[in-house]
């Protein structure tokens, strides 16, 4: 009934990989999300909100609750601009730094896993279609 219907097969796929993540980042004490978000900062120190928003294809108040968050667990923290006082650059913190290799690593077992249930190709085309899309509906 839905086999064509792009809403209802993105948003099937997306719980079913979302299990596969949350069940590696439960094991870290994060979400998903967080890790992402962690991600960018470690690859950007400094960035802005609203960088990691754009970054991530998230609405700027969710990034800065999961920014929060972070900053909760001593992972992120948030400084004062320099040339602008009004904005605040976030950068990881060292326990934030030891967990970069740990977070690559598990998206690496992660990216393995689905490869190996899927096929490599599949796993590819998948992704390359689906940046496609989002990329055309922006």
């Amino acid at each position: 009934m839905f086999d064509q219907c792009l809403y209802f097969n993105a948003s099937a796929l997306a719980r079913l990989v979302e299990r596969e993540w949350a069940a590696v980042y439960a094991d870290l004490g994060m979400t998903p999300a967080q890790g992402y978000v962690l991600r960018v900062v470690l690859s950007a120190p400094g960035c802005l909100g609203s960088e990691i928003a754009d970054r991530l294809g998230i609405a700027r108040p969710t990034a800065t609750r999961l920014i929060d968050s972070l900053s909760r667990k001593k992972l992120v923290e948030r400084r004062q601009g320099t040339s602008d006082a009004r904005e605040w650059g976030d950068y990881p913190t060292r326990s934030g730094k030891a967990l970069g290799p740990t977070i690559s690593g598990a998206s690496a077992q992660i990216s393995r896993r689905l490869k190996a249930k899927i096929g490599a190709d599949v796993f590819e085309s998948t992704i390359a279609g689906m940046r496609k899309i989002r990329k055309a509906l922006k």
